[in-house]
């Protein structure tokens, strides 16, 4: 038998079940009544299952994971995981971080291998010390991972800043803040290129000269 759309009782059922944008834990629980009840209802309509498309569309589950009651096992099998077993449930921390190791040391793509094992050592240093992470974990590899380098380049760059700003107060006392912005948004090269500047710059003026030459860089 073929099913019929009628569109003047599709408009019906929209305006008593209207999509609408779920804010709180009690409109998600209604959302998801209102679908189940139409999944399970049998002799549907075209209107109805229609309307539980729509309906489906607009519902978001979620639940919270607490890593620490979570076997190791789940994430141990599962590269893509991996970082997140150093948080999981374990009666001998020290060797879940051993086996987490190994599964890295095991990585046949080198790339891979130096992602992967940057995001288990930010993971790790939740739970376990810096030292053991780094006996665990090869730290050359880590070193090269894309998200180490990233976190170390920002460690830099603060160091840079940090010493130019202070080097600049020692030389004009307070900074302005348009000065202090100027400073912040150059690059490490510009900062380190700034700190050679200051043996040549005695004025405040030449010093927003030099941070406007920089900015046309």
């Amino acid at each position: 038998m073929t099913l019929t759309f009628n569109s003047e009782s599709y408009t019906l059922l929209l305006a008593k079940h209207q999509p609408k944008v779920i804010t709180n834990d009690v409109e998600n629980e209604q959302a998801i009544l209102i679908a189940e009840e139409l999944a399970h209802r049998t002799n549907r309509t075209s209107e109805e299952s229609a309307l539980e498309y729509l309906d489906d569309t607009t519902i978001h589950r979620y639940r919270v994971v607490r890593m620490w009651e979570q076997d190791s096992d789940l994430f141990l099998n599962n590269l893509n995981l991996l970082p997140l077993a150093t948080l999981s449930r374990t009666d001998s921390p020290q060797n879940l971080l051993s086996q987490v190791a190994e599964k890295v040391a095991k990585i046949l793509d080198r790339e891979t291998k130096q992602n992967i094992a940057g995001y288990t050592e930010i993971l790790a240093g939740l739970r376990f010390d810096k030292t053991l992470i780094r006996q665990m974990l090869s730290e050359d590899i880590m070193q090269e991972s894309v998200i180490y380098q990233d976190i170390l380049q920002k460690g830099k760059k603060q160091e840079a800043f940090s010493l130019c700003m202070s080097l600049l107060e020692e030389r004009f006392g307070e900074i302005d803040d348009a000065i202090y912005q100027k400073v912040q948004a150059l690059k490490i090269e510009q900062l380190e290129a700034l700190c050679r500047a200051l043996f040549r710059i005695s004025e405040v003026d030449n010093l927003v000269d030099w941070l406007d030459e920089q900015q046309t860089i």
